[in-house]
């Protein structure tokens, strides 16, 4: 049994005919000489005969279909389209993996894993896919190397405390014709302070402030007894929080001047909070 069909190489592909019977063989070339490769080159259809020999004569049985593709590459038939990573161009990190900014280190590693096998044959796919892990990577560790104070987080958490809700609860706030009234007072005392200075220094201004403190929290508490506590113990957190703020945290004012400075800013910050206990405590 002799077997005839087509060969091909790189250069040139070639179809076996028989020639004078089945004894002998003629190469005929199926391109001409001069012919040159092009990109690609494909025979839509050939049929490739075998020839069986007998007494009675030859039988032609027609198989399937050979298709023939020539690339630049010579011999390179692989066809199959590669998929490209639809979010090559987006710049946020985080969206181009496709995790939200919360995710973990195992959320990141698998969306990262998974995208890298799914574009694993297109290489501008994976390089947008590993430099967008690396940036996540790089922010994370700077974040833990460098933790960020969220003021709103902590604000929140004092004001929660025990404490804060402790004090805040002996607060209120009053009627505004009471914050007006007391608003008044301790603004008088304010002016006269800063206006009439004495050697002595604002004893007297001073002394006023306690006796309108008492006055304002009797009226409104109903209790002298109360009243006297709450404004004794008012009085002398709020001198030494003045005293304590003009040493170590207050510059020296220059709108206030002459030997008794420091007392005169350290009775205005009493005033303060004398107006606060005054007028919102309960």
């Amino acid at each position: 049994m002799f077997v005839y069909g087509l060969m091909g190489s790189p250069s040139r592909c070639c179809l076996r005919t028989p020639v004078g019977g089945l004894g002998s063989l003629k190469r005929v070339s199926a391109f001409p000489s001069s012919w040159k490769p092009k990109d690609k080159i494909t025979i839509p259809s050939l049929e490739r005969n075998y020839w069986f020999g007998s007494a009675q004569g030859c039988k032609k049985q027609q198989t399937h279909t050979i298709k023939c593709t020539m690339g630049a590459s010579y011999g390179d038939t692989s066809n199959g389209s590669t998929d490209i990573f639809p979010r090559i161009n987006v710049r946020d990190p985080y969206k181009r993996l496709g995790i939200s900014r919360e995710a973990s280190e195992d959320e990141i590693q698998a969306a990262r894993s998974f995208l890298v096998q799914k574009y694993a044959g297109h290489k501008p796919s994976l390089d947008a896919i590993e430099s967008a892990h690396d940036k996540i990577i790089m922010q994370k560790f700077y974040e833990r190397k460098n933790p960020k104070i969220d003021m709103k987080k902590k604000v929140r958490e004092v004001h929660q405390s025990r404490v804060v809700q402790a004090v805040m609860s002996r607060f209120q706030t009053p009627s505004t014709k009471i914050i007006i009234k007391t608003s008044i007072a301790f603004v008088v005392l304010g002016a006269l302070t800063v206006l009439f200075p004495t050697e002595e220094g604002p004893t007297l201004q001073v002394a006023l402030s306690l006796i309108a403190t008492i006055y304002f929290i009797n009226e409104r508490l109903k209790s002298k007894l109360r009243a006297f506590l709450y404004s004794a113990g008012a009085f002398i957190f709020s001198w030494l929080l003045g005293t304590f703020l003009m040493v170590s945290v207050i510059p020296p004012i220059p709108l206030i001047k002459g030997l008794r400075s420091f007392e005169v800013t350290t009775s205005l910050i009493t005033y303060v909070l004398l107006w606060v206990s005054s007028t919102y405590l309960k």
